[in-house]
């Protein structure tokens, strides 16, 4: 059936019967390419549109993320946050060996798109050490590699006197590039040969933040 191109909507309803057809269609393409059409994840997104156009939004109720067809991927609407994640741990520890040991501070975050970055933002407090010249030093990892040895020195007095140093922290931009769990742990050890060092000393809160940023 022939279809009269659409021109000025003020017509007369002759017109718009004879005209429905492709206005009708017209604004459905519209509403594919600038609409965001929700689906249940991924795998369903790529059923519905197996060749979509640059410019097509989506969004994905299992990662609750809003994402936009570049020409070449669908990539998260960049420029915010997409979801948080805290731990706390007040449990004391207490080592005395020169091996790193869990401090008990963690959490896990599973990324929605593996281009994304994390903001970890750690509070380590309590931190104390007790007997002969000991200090303690602080790393965080990502599962099991180690991505920042952020204090070296802490309780250091270049004697055998207790010392408690209160805390430390680090803010760490990660690039963990998986959507996978992940996990953010801090670790500890004591720096010289003799004496102890303890984190969360007397019960003292210590907490660790995921951020999850669209790339």
């Amino acid at each position: 059936m022939a279809v009269t191109p659409v021109g000025n909507p003020y017509v007369e309803s002759s017109d718009l019967v004879a005209n429905y057809p492709g206005a009708s269609e017209a604004l459905a393409e519209r509403i594919d390419i600038v609409g965001v059409n929700p689906f249940a994840n991924a795998a369903a997104r790529t059923a519905a549109i197996p060749s979509p156009t640059e410019g097509m939004m989506s969004s994905l109720n299992d990662t609750d993320s809003v994402q936009r067809y570049d020409g070449a991927a669908w990539k998260p609407v960049g420029g915010k946050v997409l979801q948080v994640v805290m731990g706390t741990h007040s449990t004391q520890e207490t080592t005395n060996t020169g091996s790193y040991v869990d401090t008990g501070l963690t959490a896990t975050i599973t990324p929605s798109a593996s281009g994304n970055k994390i903001l970890v933002l750690v509070s380590q407090t309590g931190l104390y050490k007790t007997g002969g010249n000991a200090y303690l030093a602080l790393q965080l990892l990502r599962d099991a590699t180690s991505i920042s040895e952020f204090e070296k020195i802490a309780g250091f007095t270049g004697t055998s006197t207790d010392n408690s140093v209160g805390g430390s922290g680090v803010s760490y931009l990660d690039s963990p590039n998986t959507t996978s769990a992940t996990i953010y742990k801090t670790q500890f050890k004591r720096v010289s040969a003799v004496g102890s060092v303890i984190t969360q000393h007397d019960g003292s809160m210590s907490t660790i933040i995921l951020i999850e940023v669209a790339a």
